[in-house]
């Protein structure tokens, strides 16, 4: 029998505020669903607001982006992302997005080990 097999379907949570600005809603996380190595949000950065430079100490991150469009910081880089696309963010690494003045962003956030507020590092 597969041990995974009965794993329990994840129940989005309700949405806080990270400390770095965004909204986010935890889709994925332990702390509720009992198991595993990661952690997957949703993240939303409203039109025209940039969330805090900052980095997590342990976590990397992967970011896909649902919608919207925007820049993103990652380290000395300074590119623009938009929907479909993923960046990868290595555990150490200050970064921040912008999202555009027309629309929001909307990022799928995936750490491993799964987010921790104690890990973010607000720069």
């Amino acid at each position: 029998m597969d041990p995974h097999a009965h794993e329990p379907v994840a129940k989005p949570q309700p949405a806080y505020e990270t400390k770095d600005g965004s909204r986010i809603r935890e889709l994925w996380h332990p702390d509720h669903c009992g198991d595993g190595a990661m952690s997957l949000a949703e993240a939303t950065v409203d039109a025209g607001t940039t969330t805090q430079l900052h980095r997590h100490l342990l976590s990397e991150e992967f970011y896909h982006i649902v919608s919207g469009v925007g820049v993103m910081e990652r380290g000395p880089e300074r590119f623009a992302i938009e929907a479909g696309d993923t960046v990868r963010i290595p555990a150490g690494v200050a970064h921040r997005v912008a999202a555009s003045t027309t629309t929001a962003l909307v990022i799928l956030c995936c750490c491993t080990p799964p987010y921790r507020h104690d890990d973010t590092q607000v720069l």
